[in-house]
């Protein structure tokens, strides 16, 4: 991709005019590219040192306004960069050194790909004579991000620093926000330049398109009031855009219903009347029947992915649909607009509202009574639950939903990947925008440790819990010590129910329960069984070794207790063992491949929905 190939633009650096010149400076291409950070209002940086990117962080030392954070490794620093731009909306920056530096960084950078989160990685490269041979610690970065970047930039020269730094920041916050990666070689940043502020920024070819189109405005508010069973599918792109204050006019004056993806928790309050839960291969049973019965689906910021549409040939075979996005790419991509419409959804949706208003006040008012007869049955006949161990050990439901409902109010909380995230999604109730951080489009676990440090410290202020699994919590965990080390007090509950959670669910239900490398405490065939009682590692242990208080809860009738122990603790990391049932699953479920009306409400419990919403 050239440096002017990319797609979406809004106001941030603008080039000079005459008349004022800025000052000049004689810098080095490392101090260029400090100035620059500040100057972008870059606060927060997570990173490791190393040779090749080793003179930008000589200048680093002396930032007032630039915090630096001395993670424990690269993958760290990306997945910390996502969570302070989830929990704040700006743009969040990580930093590393050529090859493994770099290399270390892709998950996270394609993390950030999938789910439209706006991150600046910038990697140091071997000198510019060296690229191309081989040389110590060489990777072409820039050629290995390509597919997973918005943009990507190798920098030769030092003038070009103060350019191309106004330019990432620009293309990964404007339009459909992602990553965007800067590569700088190593005697671009030992070279003498000049430094001068703000640059003349040159991107002819990107020019996002973010005020829709009148007309397709006017059709979608026509197809909405003559609808009979319309559905609000609301998407991260919302919660990307700010627009839930005019989600929320617009749910109320057409009283469609709303269900909100996992990316898009806390766009739309779950205890609206109006909410019907999220969709997709965990969503709630009314969320999923929505779709696929609706006469119409009003998509706003959302990319019909599979996880969402299930079998494709089979998604909501009776809906017009209404797709809007800023992406044009996504409109179409998996199932045709009847309406499509590019534009970003906070102007979107403003517009919605008013083309919605002028159809009323020409007297087309939908009328969707016989609609939420259906919607309010099942949601009274399938509503989201689970069942006590009769063990009497801890659900982990019942933990999830207890540190939902004791953690104080604006609480931020980032999960990992798997059964816990998505009972973190059912049992714990998003009110506000910027309080759910996952990894959605990826998956990735090693997620929430990390992001859940960005996001504290982005948001120093709020609490920050991190609900992970015992199979996550061991890919990232070392970031407890950059916590410790750095002031940033997150609090993290591990779900340990001694497996990889998710895939055990699967080799339950698809495999004959043969349990190949799921077990995660004990030998390669867990032939010893007294080998479940072991803890290896032993998470209070590992958390006290790294600096941060250990507790462990087993028995139901101490969850509280920890929980509130752990809450008033707020000068240091925390972390809580919960040991929970193994065989706890994740309900409802689409199997994969299956289509949406294959929905399972429970183990062995099919929904009945009747013939008579299917005309």
């Amino acid at each position: 991709m050239t440096e002017q190939a990319t797609g979406a633009h809004h106001p941030q650096p603008r080039p000079r005019s005459g008349g004022h010149s800025a000052p000049v400076e004689h810098v080095t291409g490392a101090q260029s590219l400090i100035r620059s950070l500040e100057e972008v209002g870059a606060d927060t940086v997570f990173g490791i040192p190393g040779g090749a990117i080793l003179p930008a962080y000589d200048p680093l030392m002396d930032s007032t306004r630039v915090r630096h954070v001395l993670v424990r490794h690269e993958q760290g620093a990306g997945h910390a960069a996502e969570g302070y731009a989830q929990a704040t909306g700006k743009v969040g920056v990580c930093m590393a050194t050529s090859g493994p530096g770099a290399t270390n960084l892709v998950t996270p950078i394609a993390d950030a790909h999938m789910d439209s989160v706006p991150m600046v990685a910038i990697t140091g490269q071997v000198s510019s004579k060296s690229i191309g041979t081989d040389a110590f610690q060489e990777a072409d970065i820039v050629g290995i991000t390509m597919p997973i970047t918005k943009h990507n930039f190798l920098v030769t020269k030092a003038e070009e620093i103060p350019r191309i730094i106004a330019q990432a920041f620009h293309i990964a916050s404007t339009g459909r926000p992602g990553p965007v990666l800067v590569d700088i070689a190593k005697d671009a940043l030992q070279a003498k330049t000049t430094f001068s502020w703000p640059p003349v920024m040159d991107l002819p070819g990107y020019r996002p398109v973010t005020k829709p189109h009148a007309k397709q405005i006017r059709e979608a508010a026509k197809l909405i009031t003559a609808a009979k069973r319309p559905v609000l599918y609301v998407g991260g792109g919302v919660l990307k855009a700010k627009a839930t204050a005019e989600l929320k006019v617009l749910a109320e004056l057409t009283q469609a219903p709303v269900t909100t993806t996992l990316m898009a928790l806390g766009a739309f309050p779950d205890s609206h009347p109006l909410h019907v839960g999220m969709p997709g291969m965990h969503g709630a049973v009314t969320a999923v029947t929505a779709l696929q019965k609706a006469d119409l689906i009003v998509a706003l910021g959302a990319r019909f992915d599979d996880r969402v549409t299930g079998k494709l040939d089979s998604f909501a075979p009776y809906a017009k649909i209404v797709h809007a996005d800023i992406d044009p790419a996504e409109i179409g991509k998996n199932r045709e607009a009847d309406v499509p419409i590019v534009g970003d959804a906070r102007e979107v949706i403003a517009d919605l509202v008013q083309a919605v208003q002028k159809e009323h006040s020409e007297g087309h008012q939908g009328d969707y009574s016989a609609w939420w007869h259906d919607l309010n049955r099942w949601r009274e006949t399938y509503p989201l639950g689970y069942d006590r161990p009769e063990d009497g050990s801890l659900s982990p439901q019942a933990v999830i939903e207890r540190v939902g409902q004791l953690a104080p109010e604006g609480t931020i909380f980032a999960a990992g990947v798997g059964q816990h995230q998505m009972w973190s999604a059912h049992f714990i109730q998003y009110e506000q925008p910027a309080t759910w951080l996952n990894s959605g489009g990826a998956g990735t676990m090693g997620y929430s440790v990390p992001a859940a440090m960005g996001a504290k410290a982005g948001r120093p202020e709020r609490t920050v819990w991190a609900i992970d699994g015992d199979g996550c919590f061991q890919m990232t965990n070392q970031e407890l010590t950059t916590c410790a080390l750095n002031n940033i007090p997150i609090k993290v509950a591990v779900i340990n129910n001694g497996a990889l959670g998710m895939v055990r669910q699967w080799q339950t239900l698809f495999y004959n329960q043969r349990y190949s490398n799921t077990v995660l405490h004990s030998g390669p065939d867990d032939v010893n069984p007294e080998a479940r009682g072991t803890r290896v590692p032993d998470f209070v242990k590992l958390a006290e070794a790294m600096g941060c208080v250990g507790l462990r809860c087993e028995r139901p009738e101490d969850l509280d207790k920890v929980i509130e122990e752990a809450n008033s603790i707020n000068d240091r990391p925390v972390v809580v063992d919960f040991i929970v049932h193994q065989d706890a699953m994740v309900w409802p479920m689409v199997a994969a491949g299956t289509s949406n009306d294959e929905i399972m409400a429970a183990r062995d419990v099919r929904p009945d929905f009747g013939d008579s919403e299917d005309d």
